[in-house]
């Protein structure tokens, strides 16, 4: 796939993992990888290593503004990712600063389950996910136990992913929706219903960085000029061939090779 020269601007806000594995970096890599120009917000400081998270603070919701609004004025953002936003007053922050830029496409991934892990009751950020974040995203990637955390109503899959476009959301694309021993799928929606249903080999690795990487590949190929359906076959196609050629740079979790392009010891082809 040929990309424009210049390489479009995205702007990230998600979390700081120290290990690298996940959050601003694991979009600073995706980006580079796909020929993007990455600016990044930090909205929550992990405490976390290769095998597991220990503690998370939000960062201060002023400071965040001020950094978003500054990389908004100054530069030509072709699309945005919102990773765990870490805090209520957070989102509602992001969702002010989104008020004002609604022409930019948007992708969530909205780390639902980190929130359980870091907030005793996560009720009130889940309720702001749905009311102020949602209505103003392009595309929701979330993976199956995601999507059934936001839409609580639902008992079905299809149920699911019409309960989240019912409030203003573009499309859904929820991932894993089946898995096996030998196939991983996926399924994308807008508010007809099925747009395309994905599969693709089960790859039965322990890993961490899936939903950041396919997030932020999302938000890449938006960035280019994709359609969302183009735009979610390139993406899931690209993080399966990073996991496929994972690595483990520590004592836990295997991470995505997001350069598995440039590496010369690939373990699967391309």
């Amino acid at each position: 796939m040929n990309f424009a020269d210049k390489a479009p601007v995205i702007l990230s806000l998600s979390l700081h993992d120290p290990s690298g594995g996940s959050g601003i970096q694991a979009d600073i890599e995706t980006a580079n990888s796909l020929g993007c120009h990455c600016t990044s917000v930090i909205t929550l400081l992990c405490s976390q290593d290769t095998r597991e998270l220990k503690s998370a603070v939000p960062v201060n919701t002023p400071m965040l503004i001020e950094q978003v609004r500054a990389i908004l004025e100054d530069m030509p953002i072709a699309a945005i990712k919102i990773g765990c936003p870490g805090s209520t007053e957070n989102i509602e922050a992001i969702h002010s600063i989104l008020r004002d830029y609604p022409d930019i496409p948007v992708v969530l991934d909205p780390g639902t389950r980190l929130l359980e892990d870091i907030q005793a009751d996560n009720s009130d950020t889940m309720a702001a996910i749905r009311a102020l974040l949602l209505p103003q995203v392009t595309l929701l990637s979330a993976n199956i136990h995601e999507a059934y955390d936001l839409a609580q109503q639902a008992d079905t899959l299809d149920a699911c992913a019409q309960e989240l476009l019912e409030t203003g959301c573009g499309y859904v694309l929820i991932n894993g929706s089946k898995r096996s021993q030998k196939h991983y799928d996926s399924v994308l929606y807008d508010a007809n219903g099925i747009v395309r249903s994905y599969s693709r080999e089960w790859l039965n690795i322990l890993s961490r960085g899936h939903g950041t990487t396919l997030s932020a590949s999302l938000t890449c190929y938006l960035a280019h000029g994709l359609s969302v359906t183009d735009a979610a076959e390139q993406a899931q196609s690209f993080t399966w061939k990073a996991l496929a050629n994972h690595h483990r740079p520590g004592m836990g979790k295997q991470f995505l090779n997001r350069f598995f392009w440039a590496d010369k010891n690939k373990k699967s082809a391309q």
